[in-house]
């Protein structure tokens, strides 16, 4: 496998932005799938690949992998700072086409996070599912609202950069009304996990039987875990083995 790290400048964010890909090796570019795999809150582009065994699992499944960066923006448009939930998915899959020579047929791309960046990678699928043919998310963030209304004072003050100074969460970016509205017969293959001691277990219960009731195709995993890179790495295998079609 390749291992790139590849600096750009961007025009959606009007800044130079970070990519760490992993790409394999002797094969089409435009005949791979493309996992877009997100970090969490206190990661950058670099943390999938220094604390998991992702590239064993990319050459595993034949895959590439794009870790991308946006700092600590939930995967928003903020509305007092940059757009990155535009650049995650519209710009980004755009540039990896031009450097890279993805297809950009959806079946050849998937959605993939954890925690801030499982949030992003469930908003992005249930924003425009026909983009993706599967997505997983890992001790994801799930219920926005319920997070901003909990949150202490330092922690307002960035979600007031986020969502407004009103800290009202708009149903664009709340994915329990996302998955309301949306057609469970047009979302593609879901996986989602969280380990049981973790503080996010029972939302993502929650939202993984919301999904089930609606007749979302979820596979809802969870075992004992907490919130950190143990877990993650064996979510990410499970989750690439689930959601790649070898389960």
């Amino acid at each position: 496998m390749a291992h790139l790290t590849c600096t750009f400048s961007s025009e959606c964010l009007k800044m130079n932005t970070s990519l760490t890909v992993i790409l394999p090796e002797q094969v089409q570019m435009d005949q791979i799938r493309v996992v877009y795999l997100l970090h969490g809150l206190m990661d950058n582009c670099t943390g999938w690949s220094r604390y998991t065994s992702v590239e064993r699992y990319a050459r595993e499944h034949n895959v590439a992998v794009v870790m991308p960066e946006v700092q600590r923006s939930f995967y928003t448009d903020m509305a007092m700072g940059v757009k990155y939930f535009s650049y995650i998915l519209e710009e980004l899959p755009a540039v990896c086409r031009r450097f890279f020579g993805f297809s950009d047929a959806p079946r050849f791309h998937y959605i993939m996070g954890l925690s801030m960046g499982g949030y992003g990678a469930l908003k992005c699928m249930l924003r425009k599912p026909e983009y993706f043919a599967g997505c997983a998310a890992f001790s994801a963030v799930t219920d926005m609202p319920g997070r901003v209304a909990a949150a202490e004072q330092e922690e307002k003050k960035e979600f007031q950069a986020i969502f407004g100074m009103d800290l009202k969460v708009a149903e664009e970016n709340d994915l329990f009304a996302l998955a309301k509205k949306a057609d469970a017969g047009a979302l593609p293959r879901i996986y989602t996990a969280c380990g049981e001691s973790d503080d996010l277990f029972p939302e993502n219960r929650r939202f993984a039987e919301f999904l089930q009731k609606k007749g979302a195709g979820n596979r809802f995993e969870h075992w004992e875990g907490i919130h950190d890179w143990v877990f993650w790495d064996k979510a990410l295998q499970r989750g690439m083995a689930c959601i790649l079609g070898e389960e």
